[in-house]
């Protein structure tokens, strides 16, 4: 079956930065597009970075631009998101996310970003 797991979250100071991994298995990774999304305490799960299959082609909120930089590996079915200049609104769940027949979603990885 389809399974999606985010790694990387953790507690770490104001302009900080922090690099999350999300392996996919059980469907052809390098086939579909991939996104990051982040739900903070209280509030709805926003769309933060999507990639293209290949990777050649990516996408950012305007909160994260300029700061984060969502990437792929297809050899080891890895999606990346790399943040930079963390601030306290970025303190989220952190989840991978891709559309097949239906959604699927990891379980998600804490960011904390607090001194």
């Amino acid at each position: 079956q389809v399974q999606l797991v985010e790694s990387g979250g953790a507690l770490v100071q104001p302009g900080g930065s922090l690099k999350l991994s999300c392996v996919g298995s059980g469907f052809t990774f390098s086939g579909w597009p991939m996104r990051w999304y982040r739900q903070a305490p209280g509030k709805e799960r926003e769309l933060v970075a999507t990639i293209t299959a290949g990777g050649g082609r990516t996408t950012y909120a305007d909160s994260v631009k300029g700061r984060f930089i969502i990437s792929r590996d297809n050899k080891s079915n890895t999606l990346y998101l790399q943040m930079g200049s963390l601030k306290a609104e970025d303190t989220a769940v952190y989840y991978c996310h891709t559309r097949l027949a239906g959604d699927y979603w990891g379980k998600g990885t804490l960011v904390t970003v607090s001194s």
